[in-house]
Parts: C-alpha cells; sequence; structure tokens
C-alpha cells in the first residue's frame, strides 16, 4: 500500500454503525461521532460549499455520485476525518502544519503522475469533499503517512504479501478507532458503511434503488464493525 494519497473516491477506511445508549440520534445531528457531534446545520453549510464548487468546476470535471447525494458524500467524509483524529490519538501520533502540507503536495503530484490536469479542488469536488475542507485532508493523509512509516519502517515493503499484511494491519488499527467511537447515523441519511466509510442510502421496499447495476460493495454494505 503505498504511502501516498489513497484515492479519495475509494475511502480506504473502515468505520461503521453501533447502536447508542438510547437508540436514536440526537435531535439535530447528522451524526453521532464519539462525544462529537456533527450537526445537521454544520452538514448543510458543508454541503452549500461542495454545491458552491461543483457550479464553478462543473464543465472541467466529472462526478463520481449523483449530485442529491451530496450530504451523503460529505457526512462520510466529516465521519472519515473523525476516526482518522481518533486513530491518531490512540497511536500517539501528530502532525504538523509544514507536514499537512507536505501531504496535499503529495496528492497533486499522485493526480499530476496520473495524468491528469485537474486541480486539487477540482478532484476534491469530484469525490465529494468540500474545497474549504481540503486542509483536512491534508491532515488525514499526513496521519496516515506516519503510522505507515512507523509499521514498516519508513521503507515500502517490495513483496505483495508483505504489502497486503502493512495494508491489513493498518485497516485493523484503524476499524478499532472506529468502533471505539460508537458512531451513530441519523437514518435521514443512511447507514455508514464500514467498508470504505461511505454513507449509504438505506435501501426500502417501496422503491428500487435509483442507479442501475449497483456494485457488489454498494449492494452489501458492511454495517457491523469488521474489527
Amino acid at each position: 500500500m503505498p504511502h501516498g494519497w489513497m484515492k479519495l473516491a475509494a475511502g480506504v477506511l473502515a468505520g461503521g454503525v453501533a447502536v447508542a445508549a438510547c437508540g436514536t440520534v440526537h435531535m439535530g445531528a447528522a451524526a453521532i461521532v464519539g462525544n462529537q457531534r456533527i450537526s445537521s446545520s454544520n452538514l448543510s453549510a458543508e454541503v452549500s460549499n461542495l454545491n458552491a464548487g461543483y457550479q464553478q468546476y462543473h464543465h472541467q470535471i466529472q462526478l463520481q455520485y449523483p449530485v442529491s447525494q451530496m450530504p451523503q458524500q460529505v457526512l462520510a467524509w466529516l465521519i472519515r476525518f473523525q476516526v482518522r483524529d481518533r486513530l491518531a490519538t490512540r497511536e500517539g501520533i501528530s502532525v504538523t502544519p509544514t507536514q499537512v502540507q507536505q501531504a496535499l503536495a503529495a496528492i497533486t503530484a499522485s493526480i499530476r503522475q496520473s495524468g491528469n490536469n485537474a486541480t486539487l479542488p477540482e478532484v476534491a469536488v469530484a469525490n465529494g469533499l468540500p474545497p474549504d475542507m481540503i486542509n483536512d485532508l491534508g491532515q488525514y493523509q499526513a496521519i496516515q503517512t506516519k503510522l505507515l512509516d512507523r509499521l514498516d519502517g519508513g521503507k515500502l515493503p517490495s513483496s505483495t504479501s508483505a504489502q497486503q499484511a502493512l495494508e491489513d494491519s493498518f485497516n485493523k488499527s484503524q476499524c478499532q478507532a472506529a468502533k471505539s467511537l460508537d458512531i451513530l447515523v441519523n437514518p435521514q441519511f443512511g447507514e455508514l458503511n464500514y467498508s470504505d466509510f461511505s454513507v449509504v442510502l438505506t435501501p426500502t421496499t417501496l422503491s428500487k434503488p435509483q442507479t442501475s447495476t449497483p456494485t457488489p460493495a454498494a449492494s452489501k454494505p458492511v454495517l457491523t464493525p469488521p474489527c
């Protein structure tokens, strides 16, 4: 698993839904992560930021999600960032502003290496991340890089099996961090998929999903901690 940019669309995280003691999400909350409340008003503001970015860049980008699912996309990122922060706390990791900027530079370099001429804000919007949260993405990536460097001694394993073992070790640590937060998503927005930390719409028996031929991951979300 490379130490560079993890593809935005994939998330490459582990998260989850756990039932709070009261069994319901607090009024006005889009989600509860540990003792932190992601308010519906904060989510709405960030969705507006994402939509503004879409209006600015829609001629240059192709969204990786339906416009109608902007709330789910933004909520997933808000949760991902809190889980990554919990992971850092559990592992005793801290990152500096310089390391955050280095992480963002690495992400931009990865975009260029892929042959894509899009800017980082454009790629962020295409993957559901409001442009004003790009610094959070830098911190998210910097934490990942520091933990991976610790796990592999700063040198990426050359064999596929060793790389897989490194990825498994990282994902287990992150899953345990997520599990410790007892994440609860407001059903209004859907459920949290542990496989990639996406917020997926709750299926109903009254209507069929709007997307045709969903992927196996989308049709079978992992709704309980795999750790």
